[in-house]
């Protein structure tokens, strides 16, 4: 099985994506993972990377897609061993049209789940969080609150919320996320690979239901 995965911020796209790791015994490929890799082994794609990277200028897609390449070239052979991996899930990449059509050249893929909450949801998530100045704990001002409020449990540390999670903070982010992903759901779509699975519950109290959802799309394919 041959995964991408999809989401918006605060979507629980990294706690979904461990599932599928751990339930269809996928390798799990970062995108942010594979940067850092190249670059603290100083590999030539790494050195070329890091040159962007300390001038603020951002990674060319030749780079991303050359790590990307290497990573899947390394486990193609593994896969065919006894005991080894089910295939891999792609986390972070592809984030364009033109990554897409790349990697559709390097290897096809089964599938391409999109995550999905309303909008609201996650800024009702994400716009909750608040942490403790002192130790960096978080709370949650529904889910996790202190107990005394503005007081951290662990050192008495005053709680704030930090800029990027205030509400419209939130929003804005969601909107640049929707304008910026909205050609590569298209392109997935178009294909026939997208399935979309809505994630509007709070996952702590609705984790079984959320794995049987996800493994109804999984199964689907399979079948």
């Amino acid at each position: 099985m041959k995964l991408v995965v999809l989401g918006s911020p605060g979507v629980g796209k990294g706690t979904y994506t461990q599932d599928l790791v751990n339930m269809l015994n996928l390798i799990h490929i970062s995108s942010g993972d594979l940067f850092r890799e190249n670059m603290k082994n100083n590999t030539p794609l790494g050195q070329r990377a890091k040159a962007f990277i300390d001038k603020g200028e951002l990674v060319p897609d030749e780079i991303t897609i050359g790590m990307v390449k290497d990573r899947l070239a390394k486990i193609k052979d593994n896969l065919t061993k006894p005991n080894a991996a089910k295939g891999f899930i792609l986390d972070g990449f592809p984030r364009t049209v033109p990554q897409a059509e790349a990697l559709s050249k390097i290897t096809n893929l089964n599938l391409v789940i999109n995550f999905k909450a309303d909008d609201e949801v996650i800024v009702s998530r994400l716009s909750g969080r608040i942490i403790c100045r002192k130790c960096g704990r978080i709370y949650h001002l529904k889910n996790l609150p202190p107990k005394k409020k503005g007081i951290c449990d662990l050192d008495g540390g005053e709680i704030y919320q930090r800029d990027d999670d205030k509400p419209e903070a939130v929003r804005k982010r969601l909107a640049d996320y929707h304008a910026q992903s909205a050609p590569l759901i298209a392109f997935y779509k178009k294909k026939g690979l997208l399935k979309e699975i809505v994630v509007n519950e709070d996952y702590g109290s609705h984790k079984e239901l959320i794995q049987k959802r996800i493994l109804s799309v999984i199964n689907a394919v399979k079948n």
